[in-house]
């Protein structure tokens, strides 16, 4: 393959913004740059120091830009055995190699540090139009080490930097915060990134919000800013990007953009967002609930997608930047039962985990408990979840009445729910304090058996997936460096549901048979396709839902579009070979660690007790089941089979045997 240095310099005479996000300037003819010019802002708080990088030809070809660079970036400046709430930790903020240009659904963002939750790597995504602005402003990894002195916020204008004092900030919601931010910057067209109380107060599940209606959720990465004394960024860019290969790169992002607008799920997410899987999933016998101790609850239809169209509540869609899919919802309650509510969501999780996994289908409750999450600064997912190992504990009798301080936490209460969610955000004293530290924490303390109901592992609370029924994500989930969800293999294509689900399995696997999420066969396979692609996915920017859920944009299409961007050919192999390198790095951070095989498991409920009824009851993921497909995978792989440890020739292939020496297998 070409190397950057040979790269050829065909202008074009504008820069990469679509039309429709393009924003008004003067002259940005000396602001604008290559795609393939990425540079790194470095910020120490302590100190207060800041520098810039610039990120070297090879690397980025190597491991595609965003989540693969922030990988190698993670593993080279932390120290093994760094409490990921010191200052030692780095949190890195991250664009996609394609982010800000005209590529479809190509506006994420990803945020990578060491999570709280699991002492383990931790990379969590986000959309809205922060990923973006950062780029015009010149920068496309902010890594933020240290600690200040008291809190400050990170306020970056078009590649000036300044850390400014936050102590009035502190304390506040995120959406008062991004308000006073910007009046306090007098522009309403930056674009933050921030922390709710959750995040000050180290709740092990506090989020980041981005553009204040998407949010990087997962494992902690909000407590990590917090830690910092971090209480946002700010950035507000007016420069521009540019291909090396204009004509091309457009004419096939358009191509991009009609294949996704085609495609059966991008058109059911426009129209009911995640959210429009619900009442579908009850119908099935899919949907978990109460805290996975049932399949399935009555009225489900009432937190769908549907239902919020069809009833009202719906007000509007959100689209991320550069994405024609607009599955974000935005919300208002009707009647008022908790106060006039506007807020963003809810998406499929957020009902899933504050809904139906807590016993209740109110609709406006769920609506009120999604509108706090986001405030708080939490993650829905684990939010509910451990609001709903809490009442399986209280219905069992393990919760001592002055820990319950007075709360009814019986499933279905849902005036209880919302104030704990106060309560956890705020660490207050008792239950609130004691699932501030998650499920797996939790239960530790509660003892008793309570943990086998604790849904979690390696600290992180699972998403929706009941992984006793869909054996594919129960290996990506047990694989998953960073716990049991979701967001970093999204092997949807397993359930069939679609023609275009269809289609990709039989690529995969020669057989669209195998396109039956409770067959253990080949779930190796599908899995390995769909984390490889996902993780360059991640690199470039885009979304997984116009890649490995919706299937518009194929790794092809993937390869050549950067190759224009880069001017040079790049191949689906060496795009998906990338992507098994950013997956094989992770890998080899959580070794360091400690990880090992017997760490990639699931959750005790999911291992242990079957599903209790409906179509697919009996079914579990017992340890002989999860051990065949280990070996499975680890063999694809080329990881030890006994450890989960890269092999050294593996890391030879791939290109990371220097970096990763002492990660080797034997």
């Amino acid at each position: 393959m070409s190397q950057l240095g040979t790269l050829r310099s065909t202008s074009v005479e504008s820069p990469l913004r679509p039309t429709g996000w393009a924003r008004a300037c003067a002259d940005t003819t000396n602001m604008i740059r290559d795609l393939s010019e990425q540079r790194i802002l470095h910020v120490e708080l302590t100190s207060r120091e800041t520098s810039v990088e610039e990120v070297r030809g090879d690397d980025l070809l190597s491991f595609l830009g965003g989540r693969g660079i922030a990988a190698k970036l993670l593993y080279e400046r932390l120290a093994p055995g760094t409490d990921p709430l010191s200052s030692g930790n780095v949190l890195i903020f991250s664009t996609g190699s394609l982010t800000g240009t005209s590529a479809p659904s190509s506006g994420r963002s990803c945020v990578t540090c060491k999570g709280p939750a699991t002492n383990l790597y931790l990379k969590v995504s986000a959309g809205g139009h922060l990923g973006a602005e950062l780029k015009y402003a010149g920068y496309d990894y902010v890594a933020i080490s240290g600690m200040a002195e008291h809190p400050v916020y990170l306020w970056i204008d078009d590649g000036e930097v300044a850390i400014r004092d936050a102590r009035h900030l502190w304390g506040l919601g995120t959406r008062e915060t991004d308000h006073l931010i910007k009046e306090e910057l007098g522009d309403q067209e930056i674009q933050t990134g921030l922390i709710g109380p959750a995040g000050e107060n180290g709740v092990l599940f506090a989020s980041i919000t981005f553009s204040v209606f998407s949010s990087a959720s997962r494992g902690g990465v909000g407590a990590v800013m917090g830690s910092k004394n971090l209480k946002a960024i700010a950035v507000r860019g007016r420069g521009g990007l540019r291909s090396c290969e204009g004509d091309e790169f457009f004419d096939l992002a358009a191509c991009m953009r009609r294949e996704l607008g085609q495609d059966t799920t991008s058109e059911r997410l426009y129209r009911w967002g995640t959210a429009g899987d619900v009442a579908p999933a009850n119908e099935m016998d899919e949907l978990a609930s109460y805290n996975f101790g049932r399949i399935g609850i009555e009225g489900a239809e009432r937190i769908g997608g549907q239902y919020l169209e069809e009833q009202g509540y719906l007000i509007g869609r959100l689209s991320c930047f550069s994405c024609s899919t607009a599955c974000h919802r935005y919300v208002r309650t009707k009647e008022h039962r908790y106060g006039l509510v506007q807020d963003a969501g809810p998406e499929y999780e957020s009902v899933c985990a504050l809904g139906a996994q807590c016993g209740t289908v109110d609709t406006e409750g769920v609506i009120k408990a999604n509108q706090l999450c986001n405030d708080y600064g939490l993650d829905t997912i684990s939010t509910g979840h451990v609001i709903s190992w809490a009442m399986e504990c209280q219905e069992r009798g393990l919760l001592e009445e002055k820990l319950a301080d007075g709360l009814d936490l019986r499933f279905g209460n849902v005036e209880s729910e919302l104030e704990l969610i106060r309560r956890i955000a705020l660490r207050q004293k008792g239950l609130g304090d004691l699932l501030a530290n998650g499920s797996r924490q939790a239960a530790h303390a509660v003892g008793v058996d309570s943990w086998k109901w604790a849904v979690q592992a390696k600290g992180l609370e699972q998403s929706a997936i009941d992984t006793r029924m869909a054996k594919g994500y129960a290996l990506a989930f047990a694989v998953n460096p960073r716990g049991p969800d979701h967001l970093m293999t999204e092997c949807l294509a397993e359930f069939g549901a679609t023609d275009e689900a269809r289609a990709l399995v039989r690529e995969i696997t020669g057989d669209e048979k195998w396109a039956d999420a409770t067959l253990v066969d080949k779930r190796a396979e599908i899995v390995r396709w769909h984390e490889d692609c996902y993780a360059a996915s991640d690199a470039l920017g885009f979304c997984a839902f116009s890649t490995t859920a919706a299937y518009g944009v194929h790794p092809k299409t993937m390869a050549q579009l950067l190759g224009h961007a880069f001017g040079l050919r790049f191949s689906e192999d060496e795009l998906m070979t990338a992507g098994r390198r950013i997956v094989t790095l992770e890998r080899c951070f959580n070794v360091r660690e400690g990880a090992r095989r017997e760490h990639d498991k699931l959750p005790w409920r999911m291992m242990n007790e079957p599903v209790p009824s409906g179509r697919l009851q009996g079914l579990v993921t017992d340890h002989a089941t999860l051990d065949g497909m280990l070996d499975e995978y680890y063999e694809l792989h080329g990881w030890d089979v006994d450890t989960g440890i890269p092999k050294a020739e593996t890391l030879e292939v791939l290109s990371l045997l220097a970096l990763c020496r002492e990660c080797v297998a034997g």
